[in-house]
């Protein structure tokens, strides 16, 4: 098969705050020649690196630990730039209170359990014991967490849970802290499949290119479709969706770098990466 026709496999992350990216490719609007694999960011992070992804929406700390595996993809991100509503640590006593206290952290996430721990050592001054999981259905535990850390749909669903009082949205608190986005999600390339693919890879960054300015034309009629889904209120689901920011500017690359930085600061990463970005003539680079 020539390499500009092959099919590429495109990863999906499998939360709502994707669709106005991944809609208009699934409902037939942008031509494209994509499989789509769904799954949470941390299977999308061990199937890019397996290699049985050609090109993703993956963990921003994915990118910072294989960083000479992948590309980015310009101008396309997940983040906020304030609250985000889908990254919440909730808890079932004041943070203040969290130093030495089990912290149930989702097994979903990489980025946002990196986040958590910056910022309660940084903002709140304390270092809870963390251990990683299925949050869903923890409240009715007879020993539950004191806190947890949910993300995507699943955050959207408990942020109201009675069982836990205190809620911290991981976004806003970024946002406070460093007056930056917080670019929770990458869309990534991978080398070898960039080399190997040529032209096609080309069109496939151009296909997810109009797919982003196509969902956001359309954000209204996605947010409806979206509320139906969750059995929210319209407005409140449009609310988050204008939340959240799709782009990846000067901004986010400065909230991006700070978030590296600190990282590297922490050990969680070897280093800061230098951010390298997929283009047509340097797609072997």
């Amino acid at each position: 098969m020539n390499s500009a026709a092959k099919p590429i496999v495109l990863g999906k992350i499998g939360y709502l705050n994707v669709l106005p990216i991944y809609e208009p490719l699934e409902a037939g609007r942008v031509p494209h020649r994509f499989v789509i694999r769904s799954g949470p960011p941390s299977t999308l992070n061990e199937l890019m690196r397996r290699g049985e992804l050609d090109l993703s929406a993956c963990s921003s700390i994915e990118y910072a630990r294989n960083p000479a595996d992948y590309l980015l993809v310009p101008d396309l991100a997940i983040g906020s730039r304030g609250p985000v509503q889908s990254v919440q640590l909730l808890s079932r006593v004041p943070l203040a209170r969290l130093d030495g206290e089990r912290v149930l952290i989702s097994s979903h996430t990489h980025t946002s359990a990196a986040l958590l721990m910056l910022l309660l050592k940084k903002v709140v001054g304390v270092k809870p014991l963390y251990t990683t999981g299925e949050v869903a259905g923890v409240a009715g535990e007879d020993e539950p967490p004191a806190a947890l850390l949910a993300i995507g749909d699943e955050a959207l669903a408990l942020r109201d849970d009675p069982a836990f009082p205190y809620r911290w949205d991981l976004g806003q608190a970024w946002t406070e802290m460093t007056g930056l986005p917080f670019i929770f999600g990458l869309w990534v390339v991978r080398r070898r499949s960039a080399m190997e693919l040529g032209m096609g890879m080309e069109r496939a960054v151009a296909a997810l290119a109009a797919a982003k300015a196509d969902g956001l034309s359309r954000l209204t009629h996605l947010s409806a479709m979206a509320a139906r889904r969750m059995e929210w209120e319209h407005e409140a689901m449009h609310d988050y969706f204008r939340g959240l920011c799709y782009g990846l500017g000067e901004w986010e690359m400065q909230g991006l770098a700070r978030f590296y930085a600190w990282l590297a600061e922490e050990g969680l990463i070897d280093a800061a990466p230098e951010l390298k970005f997929f283009t047509p003539l340097c797609t072997a680079d």
